[in-house]
Protein backbone atom coordinates (compact mmCIF):
# COMPACT_ATOMS: atom_id res chain seq x y z
CA UNK A 1 0.00 0.00 0.00
CA UNK A 2 1.53 3.14 -1.10
CA UNK A 3 2.03 5.99 1.01
CA UNK A 4 3.40 9.66 2.08
CA UNK A 5 4.34 11.53 5.23
CA UNK A 6 3.88 15.13 5.29
CA UNK A 7 5.56 16.88 8.62
CA UNK A 8 7.64 20.13 9.55
CA UNK A 9 9.85 18.17 11.75
CA UNK A 10 12.67 16.00 9.81
CA UNK A 11 12.99 13.68 12.91
CA UNK A 12 9.17 13.18 13.32
CA UNK A 13 9.14 12.43 9.09
CA UNK A 14 12.81 9.94 10.11
CA UNK A 15 10.18 7.99 12.79
CA UNK A 16 7.69 7.44 10.35
CA UNK A 17 9.90 6.41 7.74
CA UNK A 18 12.07 3.56 10.41
CA UNK A 19 8.45 2.54 11.40
CA UNK A 20 6.97 2.20 7.58
CA UNK A 21 10.31 0.07 7.24
CA UNK A 22 8.65 -2.33 9.20
CA UNK A 23 5.41 -3.12 8.35
CA UNK A 24 5.39 -5.27 5.01
CA UNK A 25 2.34 -3.93 3.78
CA UNK A 26 3.40 -0.31 4.21
CA UNK A 27 5.24 1.32 0.65
CA UNK A 28 6.67 4.77 1.73
CA UNK A 29 7.23 6.65 -1.22
CA UNK A 30 8.31 9.67 -0.16
CA UNK A 31 8.30 12.43 2.67
CA UNK A 32 7.84 16.57 2.98
CA UNK A 33 8.47 18.98 5.56
CA UNK A 34 6.67 21.49 3.19
CA UNK A 35 2.44 20.18 2.74
CA UNK A 36 2.10 22.43 -0.10
CA UNK A 37 5.41 20.34 -2.00
CA UNK A 38 3.45 17.21 -1.15
CA UNK A 39 0.13 18.44 -3.43
CA UNK A 40 1.85 18.49 -6.42
CA UNK A 41 3.35 15.01 -5.35
CA UNK A 42 -0.23 13.95 -4.90
CA UNK A 43 -1.50 15.21 -8.44
CA UNK A 44 0.83 13.34 -10.18
CA UNK A 45 1.09 10.02 -8.27
CA UNK A 46 -1.37 7.89 -6.77
CA UNK A 47 -1.34 7.28 -3.32
CA UNK A 48 -3.38 4.82 -0.49
CA UNK A 49 -2.47 7.10 2.62
CA UNK A 50 -0.85 10.17 3.99
CA UNK A 51 0.70 10.23 7.65
CA UNK A 52 -0.32 13.70 8.26
CA UNK A 53 1.00 16.42 11.08
CA UNK A 54 -1.31 18.19 12.22
CA UNK A 55 0.62 21.31 13.66
CA UNK A 56 2.55 22.79 10.59
CA UNK A 57 3.74 26.83 10.09
CA UNK A 58 2.30 27.23 7.29
CA UNK A 59 -1.18 24.98 6.75
CA UNK A 60 -2.61 22.77 9.43
CA UNK A 61 -3.16 19.16 8.50
CA UNK A 62 -6.76 19.56 8.96
CA UNK A 63 -6.67 22.35 6.25
CA UNK A 64 -4.86 20.68 4.09
CA UNK A 65 -7.06 17.66 4.44
CA UNK A 66 -10.35 19.58 3.56
CA UNK A 67 -8.69 21.20 0.39
CA UNK A 68 -7.75 18.01 -1.48
CA UNK A 69 -10.78 16.96 -3.47
CA UNK A 70 -10.21 13.41 -3.99
CA UNK A 71 -8.00 12.91 -0.57
CA UNK A 72 -6.43 9.57 -0.06
CA UNK A 73 -6.97 7.66 4.01
CA UNK A 74 -5.03 9.61 6.43
CA UNK A 75 -3.44 8.54 9.43
CA UNK A 76 -3.35 11.88 11.82
CA UNK A 77 0.10 12.34 13.80
CA UNK A 78 0.46 15.00 16.29
CA UNK A 79 1.88 16.13 19.76
CA UNK A 80 -1.38 17.16 20.73
CA UNK A 81 -4.92 15.82 21.42
CA UNK A 82 -7.52 19.00 20.93
CA UNK A 83 -7.85 18.13 17.27
CA UNK A 84 -9.07 14.38 17.69
CA UNK A 85 -12.37 14.83 17.23
CA UNK A 86 -12.76 17.30 14.27
CA UNK A 87 -9.87 14.70 12.67
CA UNK A 88 -12.41 12.35 12.96
CA UNK A 89 -15.09 14.42 11.52
CA UNK A 90 -12.77 14.48 8.22
CA UNK A 91 -13.31 10.27 7.90
CA UNK A 92 -9.39 9.87 8.97
CA UNK A 93 -8.40 6.35 9.56
CA UNK A 94 -6.64 7.02 12.83
CA UNK A 95 -4.90 9.74 15.04
CA UNK A 96 -1.46 8.61 16.48
CA UNK A 97 -0.22 11.35 19.70
CA UNK A 98 3.42 11.51 19.61
CA UNK A 99 5.57 9.73 21.14
CA UNK A 100 3.96 6.60 19.48
CA UNK A 101 5.42 2.94 19.32
CA UNK A 102 5.53 0.21 17.07
CA UNK A 103 2.45 -1.66 18.34
CA UNK A 104 0.55 1.55 17.84
CA UNK A 105 1.73 2.75 14.40
CA UNK A 106 1.18 -0.75 13.62
CA UNK A 107 -2.68 -1.05 14.62
CA UNK A 108 -3.35 2.57 13.04
CA UNK A 109 -1.82 0.70 9.59
CA UNK A 110 -3.78 -2.65 10.16
CA UNK A 111 -6.96 -0.17 10.14
CA UNK A 112 -6.07 1.31 7.13
CA UNK A 113 -4.94 -1.88 4.96
CA UNK A 114 -8.36 -3.48 5.78
CA UNK A 115 -10.18 -0.34 5.17
CA UNK A 116 -8.00 -0.34 1.95
CA UNK A 117 -9.06 -3.87 0.81
CA UNK A 118 -12.74 -2.67 1.72
CA UNK A 119 -12.63 0.18 -1.09
CA UNK A 120 -10.85 -1.95 -3.40
CA UNK A 121 -12.99 -5.09 -3.77
CA UNK A 122 -12.82 -7.21 -6.96
CA UNK A 123 -16.45 -7.15 -8.15
CA UNK A 124 -18.22 -9.96 -8.91
CA UNK A 125 -18.41 -10.56 -12.66
CA UNK A 126 -22.15 -9.57 -13.64
CA UNK A 127 -23.22 -8.03 -9.87
CA UNK A 128 -26.94 -6.77 -10.66
CA UNK A 129 -27.94 -6.32 -6.78
CA UNK A 130 -26.57 -5.91 -3.41
CA UNK A 131 -28.37 -6.69 -0.10
CA UNK A 132 -29.30 -3.99 2.72
CA UNK A 133 -30.42 -4.57 5.88
CA UNK A 134 -33.72 -2.89 6.61
CA UNK A 135 -34.64 -3.37 10.29
CA UNK A 136 -34.41 -7.36 10.85
CA UNK A 137 -34.47 -8.10 7.08
CA UNK A 138 -31.67 -8.30 4.30
CA UNK A 139 -33.42 -7.32 1.61
CA UNK A 140 -32.12 -7.57 -2.79
CA UNK A 141 -31.78 -4.28 -3.96
CA UNK A 142 -31.65 -4.04 -8.21
CA UNK A 143 -28.88 -1.80 -8.72
CA UNK A 144 -30.54 -0.28 -11.87
CA UNK A 145 -33.82 0.28 -9.32
CA UNK A 146 -31.06 2.78 -7.42
CA UNK A 147 -31.44 6.30 -8.16
CA UNK A 148 -29.53 7.85 -5.48
CA UNK A 149 -28.25 7.10 -1.93
CA UNK A 150 -29.12 10.46 1.07
CA UNK A 151 -27.45 10.34 4.37
CA UNK A 152 -30.24 11.45 6.84
CA UNK A 153 -29.65 11.44 10.59
CA UNK A 154 -28.71 8.16 11.91
CA UNK A 155 -30.17 6.36 8.89
CA UNK A 156 -29.00 5.92 4.75
CA UNK A 157 -31.51 6.18 2.80
CA UNK A 158 -31.93 4.39 -1.34
CA UNK A 159 -34.57 6.13 -3.52
CA UNK A 160 -35.12 3.54 -6.30
CA UNK A 161 -37.53 3.81 -9.34
CA UNK A 162 -41.04 4.07 -8.65
CA UNK A 163 -40.96 6.53 -6.11
CA UNK A 164 -39.68 3.87 -3.63
CA UNK A 165 -37.18 3.86 -0.79
CA UNK A 166 -35.11 2.06 1.68
CA UNK A 167 -34.38 3.01 4.74
CA UNK A 168 -30.89 1.53 6.19
CA UNK A 169 -28.52 2.11 9.54
CA UNK A 170 -25.70 1.26 7.40
CA UNK A 171 -23.03 4.15 6.90
CA UNK A 172 -22.88 6.20 3.99
CA UNK A 173 -19.00 4.89 3.69
CA UNK A 174 -20.02 1.28 3.92
CA UNK A 175 -22.95 1.51 1.70
CA UNK A 176 -20.36 2.70 -0.94
CA UNK A 177 -17.97 -0.34 -0.14
CA UNK A 178 -21.17 -2.76 -1.18
CA UNK A 179 -21.31 -0.57 -4.66
CA UNK A 180 -19.45 -1.70 -7.90
CA UNK A 181 -16.70 0.56 -8.99
CA UNK A 182 -17.76 3.00 -11.92
CA UNK A 183 -21.43 2.84 -11.30
CA UNK A 184 -22.19 5.08 -8.40
CA UNK A 185 -20.31 8.09 -7.69
CA UNK A 186 -19.99 10.69 -4.46
CA UNK A 187 -21.01 14.27 -4.87
CA UNK A 188 -21.44 14.72 -1.31
CA UNK A 189 -20.73 14.07 2.38
CA UNK A 190 -24.59 13.24 2.53
CA UNK A 191 -25.17 11.76 -1.15
CA UNK A 192 -24.49 9.24 -3.98
CA UNK A 193 -25.45 8.80 -7.17
CA UNK A 194 -26.09 6.64 -10.03
CA UNK A 195 -24.12 7.96 -12.64
CA UNK A 196 -26.45 6.33 -15.64
CA UNK A 197 -29.35 8.56 -13.65
CA UNK A 198 -28.07 11.62 -13.86
CA UNK A 199 -30.12 13.82 -16.53
CA UNK A 200 -27.79 16.79 -16.22
CA UNK A 201 -25.17 18.54 -14.06
CA UNK A 202 -23.19 22.35 -13.68
CA UNK A 203 -20.44 22.88 -10.99
CA UNK A 204 -22.55 23.03 -7.74
CA UNK A 205 -25.26 20.33 -8.24
CA UNK A 206 -26.26 17.34 -10.91
CA UNK A 207 -30.13 16.38 -11.68
CA UNK A 208 -31.64 13.08 -11.27
CA UNK A 209 -35.13 13.74 -13.04
CA UNK A 210 -36.16 16.53 -10.82
CA UNK A 211 -34.47 16.22 -8.18
CA UNK A 212 -31.67 18.83 -7.39
CA UNK A 213 -28.78 17.13 -5.59
CA UNK A 214 -25.89 19.41 -4.54
CA UNK A 215 -21.64 18.86 -5.06
CA UNK A 216 -19.85 19.37 -2.11
CA UNK A 217 -17.20 21.73 -1.55
CA UNK A 218 -14.55 18.61 -1.13
CA UNK A 219 -16.11 16.35 -4.21
CA UNK A 220 -15.69 18.41 -7.11
CA UNK A 221 -13.55 16.02 -8.28
CA UNK A 222 -16.81 14.06 -9.11
CA UNK A 223 -17.62 15.80 -12.20
CA UNK A 224 -14.74 13.51 -13.82
CA UNK A 225 -16.57 10.77 -13.52
CA UNK A 226 -20.13 11.41 -14.42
Amino acid sequence: MTAIAIDDEPIALDVIRNLSSKVPFIRLEATFTNAFEAVSYLQQHKTALIFLDIKMPDISGIDFLASLSNPPMVIFTTAYSEHAVKSFELDAVDYLLKPFSLSRFLKACNKAYELHNLRNPETPPGQTSIFIKDGYEQVRVQLQDILYIEASGNYTLLQLIGDKRISTRIPMNDILLLLPQGKFVRTHRAYIVSREKVTRFDRSQVWIGGKSIPIGVTYTNCLHEL
